[in-house]
């Protein structure tokens, strides 16, 4: 039995991804596998750990019992302790020991996607001890294990994938959060609009819209005398979404339009990953 319909597409794109990782991290020899990606304080080991401890955190498996060093600089808050655990438990791991486990985290969860016949509504575990619905948390794994497939391309010098079905999800995961960036941590003024265009493998034009009480929403229609319009390409979007580049490093790559204060203050805060 394959995934509940509402759910393919999650399992389609994740498919798409870990195999796409599998592909770039099998070939490495030792030393590769050391090397930085544009995830801040994470090696492209720290990428695979991450991806498999997620992995077998959906499989039900239990959380390792491990205790964190003291001088991780990149580890600040709770989140992202929760999140270091299954990455530090493998920081010593062989370049094999990387490989079989991915390997056969792969075949584990392929094979429970086939038999899986849950309700997209059923509650799982998420992090910090919180429960999500599956189709919640399907749908953010696609999404990360996309996104950290780019930084284990650009680590590599192997771009790809931009327009994968991982990327559609990651297109609708990071566009749910452009109101609140725009309206709540930028403050858009009320009764305005903010237009951003996008450009590339994936292109879109979406409006967030400001209302009277200061609420923010987001649509695909254009909008008449926008107090910003932000003009820039795909990859860029998602990296600075992402939190893996500043404003300033992209800012060539960059069109802006409209309330110039504003604009500065929308891409201070487009990062929305934690």
């Amino acid at each position: 039995m394959s995934p509940h319909p509402s759910l393919q597409s999650y399992a389609d794109a994740w498919t798409h991804s870990i195999e796409a990782i599998s592909e770039l991290v099998s070939p490495l020899v030792e030393g590769e596998w050391n090397r930085r990606t544009p995830c801040p304080g994470w090696s492209v080991r720290d990428i695979v750990s991450h991806v498999i401890g997620l992995d077998c955190e959906m499989l039900g498996d239990p959380r390792p019992i491990h205790t964190l060093p003291r001088d991780l600089y990149h580890v600040t808050t709770e989140h992202q302790r929760y999140m270091e655990m299954q990455v530090d438990v493998r920081r010593h791991h062989t370049a094999p020991e990387m490989t079989s486990e991915l390997e056969y985290t792969i075949i584990r969860r392929n094979r429970q996607l086939r038999n899986d016949a849950r309700d997209p509504e059923t509650k799982v575990r998420g992090p910090l001890g919180t429960e999500v619905t599956l189709e919640h948390a399907m749908r953010n794994h696609a999404f990360d294990v996309w996104a950290h497939e780019q930084d284990l391309r650009t680590a590599l010098g192997r771009p790809g994938d931009l327009d994968s079905p991982g990327a559609l999800v990651a297109r609708d995961v990071l566009l749910e959060a452009l109101p609140k960036v725009v309206a709540e941590d930028a403050g858009a003024p009320a009764n305005s609009a903010v237009v951003v265009d996008v450009h590339g493998p994936v292109e879109f034009l979406r409006t967030v819209r400001v209302d009277a009480e200061g609420r923010g929403t987001v649509d695909g229609a254009p909008s008449l005398g926008p107090a910003v319009t932000l003009s820039l390409d795909w990859e860029t979007y998602f990296l600075l979404a992402c939190g893996r580049v500043t404003p300033d490093a992209v800012a060539d790559r960059i069109k802006s339009e409209g309330d110039q204060t504003l604009s500065a203050a929308i891409l201070r805060s487009f990062a929305v990953t934690p």
